[in-house]
């Protein structure tokens, strides 16, 4: 195996952390802004790319962080090496409410095609990068689902979930369709493609966007209740809803509840 041999625990309900045990010499790489806690005795480097064995030379390693780029990603991820003589713990935090998934790479033919956001950390020797498809519909409508990272290797990896997790198990041939938002990741057998809603009314009135998430097995798909996209739309649209306050939502006084409330702003 060329990817580190990670021992690991994962805590917690819907704020779920995962804490990783490395043997002296391990690391585990992560996403910037996933770290929670680690013992004495852990290096924390900062490092261009993913520090995959693949990345030689500064080309290399340029080529990975443009990759992640073009994800949405920082150009940086950070290792944490334990340079102890015994076992040390690093952990890392799920962003927001869900669950973390520990995909075993070498059960999935080395290779798990995740949304783009939904990476939290992995065994060094793990390579992150681009699912480029093929299908040009795909590229173009495939909104929140469009850009997917791919995570090979034949190491452990952890991704992140919204909300309520599922997991599907398709047969050869059978079809699932999915929100693009919803979609955590899937395995390399999954065929992805974008399909349109179709329908005036559906187009104009239906709230959901006009693509949906076609994936063909055969295969597992992780699917999500929340994406974070949702989560923060809401939050946006009532942060920025005009005199908006905990006494109008969902109440029929409006602006005179806050005036008996002792707001005063309208």
């Amino acid at each position: 195996m060329r990817a580190h041999e990670i021992d690991y625990a994962i805590y917690g309900e819907e704020m779920q952390y995962v804490e990783i045990e490395l043997d002296p010499q391990e690391t585990v790489i992560a996403e910037s802004g996933s770290f929670m806690m680690m013992e004495n005795g852990i290096r924390m480097e900062t490092i261009f790319g993913d520090g995959s064995e693949k990345e030689s030379g500064i080309l290399g390693k340029m080529w990975s962080a443009g990759k992640r780029v073009l994800t949405g990603e920082s150009l940086f991820m950070t290792a944490y090496q334990n340079q102890n003589y015994g076992k040390a713990k690093v952990s890392f935090a799920a962003p927001y409410p869900g669950k973390i998934i520990p995909i075993d790479l070498t059960q999935f033919q080395g290779k798990f095609i995740c949304q783009k956001d939904a990476f939290l950390c992995a065994a060094k020797g793990v390579s992150v990068g681009i699912e480029f498809t093929k299908k040009i519909g795909v590229g173009l409508f495939g909104g929140e689902g469009f850009i997917m990272q791919k995570i090979e290797g034949d190491g452990m990896a952890f991704v992140h979930s919204g909300g309520t997790l599922a997991r599907k198990e398709l047969r050869a041939g059978e079809v699932l369709k999915v929100d693009t938002g919803c979609i955590v990741g899937f395995t390399r057998d999954i065929q992805y493609d974008i399909e349109f809603i179709g329908g005036i009314k559906n187009s104009i009135f239906g709230g959901e966007g006009l693509f949906f998430a076609t994936l063909r097995g055969p295969g597992t798909v992780y699917v999500q209740s929340l994406p974070f996209s949702r989560l923060a739309g809401r939050i946006l649209s009532l942060a920025t809803k005009p005199g908006g306050s905990r006494r109008e939502e969902g109440g029929i006084l409006g602006g005179l509840g806050n005036l008996i409330d002792g707001d005063r702003r309208f």
